[in-house]
């Protein structure tokens, strides 16, 4: 006979909750980062006391203020629709806990380059590095014939392998 359950008390931190929704928001499609509402938010995450982006109130309610970047050329509410919605499935899946009213304050616009833009940069410069550098023989100091390159047209002599 199975033993009946004991009601038990749960206790989850507010850094718990904070990693959470930064990674539910940092899932999020559009989403490039945090922002800083203000400068004493900046220097104390300069300082390390902080991390940016996320204000929690925990009382008898679960109260979040966001305050992201956005990609440039996405609808922005879109995105804020979909930040909300994927921290608050993360918050009820993960803790069980309701958000009672979340802010997202939408601080700017982020640029990040998509990836065939970084492909084609990438491109760019292999395609510069594969380049063939061509001297001529007689340019080069202390080389003798027998490692010279052949002219167009001309083979290669072929060498002896001393044993």
């Amino acid at each position: 006979m199975p033993e009946r359950s004991v009601a038990g008390r749960s206790i989850v931190t507010r850094r718990a909750i904070v990693d959470i929704v930064r990674t539910a928001v940092q899932s999020s499609y559009g989403v490039t980062g945090f922002s800083d509402p203000s400068f004493s938010r900046r220097l104390s995450r300069w300082i390390g006391l902080d991390r940016p982006g996320i204000e929690l109130g925990a009382g008898d309610v679960l109260c979040l203020d966001l305050y992201i970047k956005v990609a440039y050329g996405m609808p922005v509410a879109e995105v804020a629709r979909q930040v909300d919605s994927a921290v608050r499935y993360s918050l009820r899946r993960l803790v069980g806990v309701e958000v009672a009213r979340m802010t997202i304050h939408v601080d700017g616009l982020g640029y990040q380059p998509t990836a065939v833009e970084r492909a084609e940069a990438i491109g760019r410069e292999s395609s510069e590095l594969d380049e063939p550098v061509r001297v001529a023989a007689e340019e080069l100091p202390g080389m003798d014939q027998a490692h010279k390159a052949p002219a167009e047209g001309e083979t290669a002599p072929r060498r002896r392998r001393t044993r």
